[in-house]
């Protein structure tokens, strides 16, 4: 099974994003029912994998906290854009999460990541767009700021490919603590 460990987004949120996908030519747009912030791709795992992965997920003790997605940009390779992304605003908590995440997912026994953590959503996989099209996609939407909203739990789930679109299934979700008295503690 093909796994990802993320944070699901509220309705709202989707709702800002859907505005920004369009205007630009030769690109598939991610639909809202899709957008997410990935912490961990695990990519395929057998039933025994994804057992050892959970329990190591389920160990994770993390605050709640507060996100914002902030500015729009893109992820390039060898001059090609590969994907447009609306980011996400600096919030120490959300990369505390992703480094348990990482730690929980090695100790299970999966391979470290081994490349920088850079939360985003992704919004649109373009297929060589013109590039005067494009900067003017991105100046357009370069201000975006989404709503904050309160980050809960995180979700591991599994993708499901060979349609047009990815299928994603919550396999599971992990409570984050919202307690004042745990807070501290960290604090």
């Amino acid at each position: 099974m093909r796994l990802f460990v993320a944070l699901s987004l509220p309705d709202p949120v989707r709702w800002q994003l859907r505005l920004l996908c369009g205007g630009l030519p030769t690109t598939k747009w991610v639909p809202p029912e899709n957008f997410h912030i990935t912490l961990r791709f695990l990519g395929e795992l057998d039933g025994r994998e994804m057992d050892y992965v959970d329990a190591a997920l389920a160990g994770i003790r993390a605050p709640g906290f507060t996100l914002r997605l902030a500015e729009v940009g893109h992820f390039a390779s060898g001059g090609r854009v590969k994907a447009i992304w609306a980011g996400v605003a600096k919030e120490p908590a959300l990369m505390h999460l992703q480094e348990k995440i990482e730690s929980a997912v090695v100790r299970a026994g999966l391979p470290p990541e081994g490349q920088n953590y850079r939360p985003h959503v992704t919004l649109a996989r373009p297929k060589d767009p013109p590039p005067h099209k494009l900067q003017q996609y991105l100046a357009m939407h370069n201000l975006f700021r989404s709503e904050p909203f309160e980050v809960t739990q995180f979700t591991l789930f599994s993708s499901h490919l060979g349609g047009e679109t990815p299928i994603y299934h919550a396999e599971r979700s992990y409570d984050l603590s919202t307690s004042y008295a745990y807070r501290q503690a960290r604090a």
